[in-house]
């Protein structure tokens, strides 16, 4: 940390001043955060229980759970803090942990989406030999590289982003720790950070989704090549889940990191932050129970089983 740092702590401004906002706020945010817990670890026990469902496509679906679970709550907790106490602190060690971790699982996802795609492209264009190319090693080498990658990405930013001095104001208007916002505390000059944040968001975001598009290219293109309209359907239907939560997630994650300096207002980025930090996880096990017959089946096949449990055949 650089010794000219005056501030010790931090005060998020949060999403409103207002008492009845705040506690509609509350409410609204804290239900929102046990239906993403519920669905997405209802997610991993179906995938877990269901035999069926040990595949590579709903292995990469759990991890993508995982990291829905950590993601929103790397940010919603301390919201619903400050929505409870405005006007209680964040120090900086907690400021900058949970940048990181925020980061961390930022990164991790926008990579395991295109880890996903990939495991598309070989299921749609490749089927004879799916089961050979993603094979058990192959998917757990592929997961294991997008946590690494996620974990190693952000440090530089990290580092650089701390060193900044902070010496007041200690005011950041956001709901959380996020870099934009609080780059515009910093006392000294932000320029190499805010280049840094440029040269990232090309390995994170523009690679990746260039990625995803190419490979469903790719996709469409074997699926049009299919002579039945039902093997279409089917066909299309194995993809269009992740399709959803791609556009979905990158198109919140690109229009907040990559569009002009100049079009950035705290209010228009406080609403895309709640986007692909509260609402993208608390959707992404609906859009895969809605559009999966799988994880319909299993979900089914597990009330049946509650069900006789609790009323036993006479």
């Amino acid at each position: 940390m650089n010794n000219a740092t005056s501030v010790a702590e931090f005060l998020l401004l949060g999403l409103s001043r207002s008492l009845k906002v705040r506690l509609l706020l509350f409410g609204l945010f804290s239900t929102a955060y046990a239906m993403t817990l519920a669905g997405n670890a209802i997610i991993l026990m179906l995938i877990w229980l269901d035999s069926r469902l040990h595949t590579p496509m709903y292995f990469f679906l759990s991890n993508l759970a995982c990291v829905d679970i950590c993601y929103t709550s790397s940010t919603v907790p301390q919201m619903l803090i400050n929505l409870q106490n405005p006007s209680k602190p964040i120090s900086l060690a907690g400021c900058a942990l949970q940048m990181y971790v925020f980061l961390i699982l930022a990164t991790t996802e926008c990579f395991l989406l295109a880890v996903m795609a990939y495991d598309r492209y070989i299921a749609v264009c490749h089927p004879l030999h799916y089961t050979s190319v993603m094979n058990k090693q192959v998917c757990i080498n592929l997961a294991a590289a997008t946590w690494t990658s996620g974990l190693l990405l952000p440090v530089a930013h990290i580092v650089l982003t701390w060193r900044l001095p902070f010496c007041g104001p200690n005011l950041i208007d956001h709901f959380f720790c996020e870099i934009p916002a609080l780059l515009k505390l910093a006392c000294a000059d932000t320029h190499i950070v805010e280049k840094l944040t440029s040269v990232g968001c090309i390995f994170t975001l523009l690679f990746p989704i260039t990625f995803i598009m190419m490979t469903y290219i790719r996709i469409l293109t074997s699926i049009l090549k299919i002579q039945s309209v039902q093997g279409q359907h089917k066909a299309f239907s194995t993809c269009a889940s992740h399709m959803t939560v791609v556009i979905l997630f990158y198109g919140a994650a690109i229009y907040m990191y990559m569009r002009p300096e100049s079009s950035h207002s705290p209010g228009q980025d406080k609403i895309i932050s709640l986007f692909y930090s509260v609402v993208i996880p608390l959707f992404n096990p609906v859009i895969y129970s809605l559009k999966n017959k799988e994880v319909k089946g299993a979900w089914i096949k597990i009330l049946q089983k509650c069900e006789v449990g609790l009323f036993p055949p006479s």
